[in-house]
Formats: C-alpha cells, sequence, structure tokens
C-alpha cells in the first residue's frame, strides 16, 4: 500500500513540474513577443513624430522663392556687380522704388517710438562703396600704423564690407539710429524696432550672436526689407536670410 502511494505522489509531482515548466516557456515567449511589439510599435511613433515635424515645419514656410527679388543675397560670399536699382527718394536718402511706401511707413512708426529716429543710408552704388571701404582702412592704419592693409581690411569687415559685398547697392537696405553712430542708440529702442519691422517687411539684418551666419557683427542700425511674410517668418525663427535662403532651398523653394 505504501509503494503504491508513493509511486501516486510521485507522478503527481513530476505532472505539476511539467505544468509549471510549460507554463513558463509560454509566459517567456508571449512576454518577449508584447516587448517586441512595444518596441516597434514606439519606434514607429517616434518615427511618426520626427515626420510630422518635419512636415509642419515645411507647411511653416512662406510660399516664396529663393529668387525672389526682395530676397536677393549679397555677402562677401555672394559679391554681386552694380544691380542699378529704380530708386526713390525718402527723407534724404534713396531706396529701391517698390519699398518707398514700406520705409516711409517703418520710418513714421519708428519715430512715434522715438522722434529723433531718422535715415542716415539707403542705395549706394559699387564704386562708391568701394571709396567708403577704403577710406575706413585709411581710417584704421592712420589710428594704428602697425596694422597691415591686410590686417586692416580684417578689421573693416567687421562693420563695412567691400565693393561688390554690400547690400546697399540692392537698394532694400537702411541705416536708421537716433544718433549717427553705429551700435550708440539705446538699445530698448532698437528692440522695439526689431519687434515692429516685419509689419512693414524689414529685418534687422545682422543681429547678435549670427556673426558666423552672416560674416558681420552686430549692427543696431543696419535693416533688410525682405517682405512681410518672410520677416515676420525669419524674426520667429531667429533666422538671418542666410539661414533662411538655405532653409527655403532645402525645401525646393
Amino acid at each position: 500500500m505504501r509503494k503504491k502511494l508513493s509511486l501516486g505522489m510521485g507522478l503527481l509531482v513530476a505532472a505539476v513540474l511539467l505544468v509549471v515548466v510549460a507554463g513558463l516557456l509560454l509566459l517567456s515567449r508571449f512576454g518577449n513577443s508584447g516587448a517586441s511589439e512595444t518596441a516597434t510599435s514606439s519606434s514607429s511613433s517616434q518615427t511618426n513624430q520626427s515626420s510630422t515635424s518635419s512636415s509642419t515645419s515645411a507647411a511653416d514656410l512662406p510660399k516664396v522663392s529663393s529668387s525672389d527679388w526682395d530676397l536677393v543675397l549679397v555677402n562677401r560670399d555672394h559679391i554681386t556687380a552694380e544691380m542699378n536699382p529704380e530708386v526713390t527718394e525718402v527723407s534724404g536718402i534713396y531706396v529701391d522704388s517698390r519699398i518707398a511706401s514700406n520705409v516711409e511707413e517703418f520710418l513714421a512708426a519708428a519715430q512715434a517710438i522715438d522722434s529723433s529716429e531718422h535715415l542716415i543710408s539707403g542705395y549706394r552704388s559699387v564704386a562708391y562703396q568701394a571709396e567708403l571701404f577704403q577710406s575706413y582702412v585709411d581710417q584704421e592704419m592712420a589710428a594704428d600704423p602697425s596694422l597691415t592693409t591686410e590686417e586692416a581690411e580684417t578689421k573693416v569687415k567687421t562693420y563695412s564690407q567691400p565693393a561688390g559685398a554690400s547690400e546697399h547697392q540692392t537698394g532694400l537696405a537702411i541705416d536708421m539710429s537716433t544718433v549717427d553712430s553705429l551700435n550708440e542708440s539705446d538699445p530698448s529702442i532698437v528692440a522695439q524696432l526689431k519687434e515692429i519691422a516685419p509689419q512693414y517687411g524689414f529685418v534687422l539684418r545682422f543681429p547678435e550672436g549670427k556673426t558666423d551666419s552672416t560674416g558681420v557683427g552686430y549692427e543696431d542700425w543696419h535693416f533688410r526689407y525682405v517682405g512681410k511674410e518672410s520677416a515676420e517668418y525669419m524674426t520667429k525663427h531667429n533666422l538671418t536670410l542666410e539661414e533662411y535662403i538655405a532653409e527655403l532651398k532645402e525645401n525646393g523653394q
């Protein structure tokens, strides 16, 4: 009788062990499958989010072309011959006739903020820019006789451009300030002008912290017309004209 009971107990224990082992195998199989499905789902979600973000950024871009007349890029990497724009006089300076009303309205808005705001410079021919640039080089060498011509030119390029590299030849750039000296206007006034500029199609062309992009140091008085839509986008995303044009081209515009 004892032998029969021992045999029965042995069979029962073996059966229980088989059930436990089978259960563990099934749990392991479905557990890994679930983890794999979760990882796949997570990866798919991230891909979809990335795709959505990219499409949103592209959708946010103004429907303009990088080759539009008001987005012409002139700098030391894009030397440009004389453009001979048709110009109109506005408060003592000349600008491209197509933006004359924008300049007038921007000036009026600036003077509402500070009555001493005034236009300093607008269109400059390539020939005049060559003379101006050379005069700055001469001044730097006179102030520091140890400078070579090349060193003086390098220094001047931080605040003025050689012939063919200045935006002023486009007729789309203006210098406007409360004083006739670069970077000496009240910063709070400049901040207000920078904020309202897009309403009239302008951006502060050489902002702080963007020298690597523009090749030019901060200028508190240099504003550039790029069109209202582009100006609003550039200001919203803190883009220079160089960065904005590169983004347009990346998106086939």
